[in-house]
């Protein structure tokens, strides 16, 4: 405002632009709002063609797999079985034993004089093991003998009486025919005779038992030197010097253990689906856990012919050749056999099964065509598995890994 006179306004430059430039200002508003509405529709429209764009190139990707889909023929992984080999090989634990072994008892009654072994000593058969002194078998064995001179003497006088009776008979009976002698006579002499023959047969008895009661005095003599049965080694000894020793049926004393240790046995119980192709002959190798880089060759030499009822195996025996003595009695091995197969079989790897509702099944590629085929496995290896039923050698069966192009 100018206020150039009292009383009176008089309007300025300033105040009357405003008015003049108020038409101006509007426009420019409505131009600014317009550029806006503008832009926005253009953001709209960009953005639902950016989406359409995107939504079409989705559903152009959707049908194309889809199509692909349709139309895909994949490339399956496919191994070609081969039968099992023609033997097969177990692994069973077993336990070392002598080939033979004996527990030496007294055999005769005594006190122990000499001891020649201990533990752990390696003796030939009919080396002298341990001696017994029983002075009263002595005495026996000289009452015996004394005995035995007399009853020997008793017989050969009763065989000068048979002589005397038979040269008297064989000189009376031709009297006793001619009547120079009396029948009574005759009756006399023969049975003085047979008499004399009955004291010889006596006697001969007399002296056959006597001779044997000897003979089993000088066996429980022989009994006191206690000798070793076979080769082998001493494992055990249960006397010393000046140890009582009793002779019983019973209760006799236990002296030593020995084994034969230059063959050692085991004895394995084989399963009834291995058991069917052993028979004695067939190779055996023993593995022993300490021994890693060694083998012990053998062969089965006995089997039981019979399963056992609750464990259904069999038992066997295999004989190992030991002749450096490095295998001892009572070691844990394992026995691997090569027993031949009597049932076909072909190996599968295991990601070829298929597990399903239908139990255990392989896809084999028959002529270009998938079929499923129930199998039956005989052994699982882990990565492998044993099947004996549902496919043959030469079939192709799909692994469980596709290969997609």
């Amino acid at each position: 405002m100018n206020f150039n006179r009292p009383g009176h306004i008089v309007p300025s430059q300033t105040d009357r632009e405003p008015d003049e430039a108020a038409p101006t200002h509007r426009v420019r508003k409505r131009g600014k709002g317009a550029l806006w509405s503008l832009s926005l529709v253009l953001i709209v429209l960009g953005t639902l063609g950016y989406g359409a764009r995107t939504h079409y190139a989705q559903s152009q990707e959707v049908a194309a797999i889809a199509d692909a889909s349709r139309s895909l023929v994949p490339e399956v992984r496919v191994e070609t079985l081969r039968p099992s080999s023609a033997f097969e090989m177990v692994s069973l634990p077993a336990t070392t034993s002598a080939f033979s072994a004996a527990n030496i008892f007294a055999r005769a009654s005594g006190y122990v004089a000499k001891r020649e072994v201990d533990i752990g000593d390696h003796v030939k058969a009919g080396q002298l093991l341990a001696e017994i002194v029983a002075p009263e078998l002595d005495h026996q064995i000289s009452q015996a003998e004394a005995t035995l001179g007399q009853l020997r003497a008793a017989l050969e006088q009763a065989q000068a009486n048979h002589e005397l009776a038979k040269v008297t008979w064989d000189r009376d009976s031709p009297l006793v025919q001619e009547g120079w002698l009396t029948k009574q006579q005759g009756t006399t002499d023969i049975q003085t005779l047979r008499a004399r023959e009955a004291a010889v047969s006596v006697a001969q008895s007399n002296v056959a038992a006597e001779e044997a009661q000897l003979q089993v005095l000088g066996q429980q003599k022989n009994y006191q030197h206690v000798v070793a049965p076979f080769d082998g080694t001493i494992t055990q000894r249960n006397i010393d010097i000046g140890s009582l020793v009793q002779a019983d049926a019973t209760s006799g004393t236990f002296m030593f253990t020995m084994m034969q240790g230059n063959v050692i046995r085991t004895q394995v119980f084989v399963p009834q689906d291995a058991a069917f192709g052993l028979q004695p002959g067939i190779d055996a190798v023993v593995h022993v856990p300490e021994m890693p880089d060694r083998a012990f060759p053998g062969k089965v030499t006995r089997i039981a012919q019979a399963l056992q009822p609750g464990s259904r195996t069999l038992l066997t025996e295999i004989d190992i050749p030991n002749p450096d003595g490095v295998l001892t009695p009572g070691t844990y091995c394992t026995i691997e056999l090569r027993i031949p197969r009597k049932t076909p079989s072909v190996m599968v790897s295991a990601d070829a099964i298929i597990f399903n509702e239908s139990g255990l099944q392989v896809a084999v590629v028959d002529n270009g065509v998938v079929h499923l085929r129930k199998v039956h496995v005989l052994r699982d290896f882990g990565q492998r598995v044993e099947i004996d039923s549902g496919v043959k050698p030469q079939d192709q069966v799909i692994l469980n890994r596709w290969i997609w192009p």
